[in-house]
């Protein structure tokens, strides 16, 4: 069962539509804008509240969060941005943004260990 606990969140401008980006990897932009993470991406955090472009988004920075599958997602693996800002087992050149406390599948939302500073996966 997906939970959220001992999170770590900020308040920040959307650069782009986020309405529909809950639960979803995002990172920032030159402008230090919130916008979806790319494919392997790393991510500033996951978006907890969307928003609208130029209006406040809330983004998960660390803790335990919980984010939308893109695809399979193991329980204890590293997790990676897919092209939409999924949730996805990360290959061996993602970089890592956390890892999951409980499996996954398409659209189904988990909860992960969100971490900052992540490494490409091994």
């Amino acid at each position: 069962m997906a939970v959220m606990q001992s999170r770590d969140t900020r308040t920040v401008i959307a650069g782009a539509d986020l309405s529909a980006a809950q639960f979803k990897f995002v990172k920032l932009d030159a402008a230090a804008e919130a916008v979806l993470s790319g494919n392997g991406e790393s991510a500033f955090g996951v978006c907890l509240v969307g928003a609208l472009e130029d209006n406040a988004a809330t983004v998960v920075v660390t803790g335990k969060t919980m984010v939308k599958a893109g695809g399979t997602v193991t329980a204890g693996g590293a997790v990676a941005s897919d092209a939409a800002g999924l949730c996805v087992d990360a290959a061996s050149t993602d970089i890592v943004m956390g890892y999951a406390t409980e499996a996954g599948a398409t659209n189904q939302i988990i909860a992960i260990e969100l971490i900052q500073g992540g490494n490409a996966a091994a």
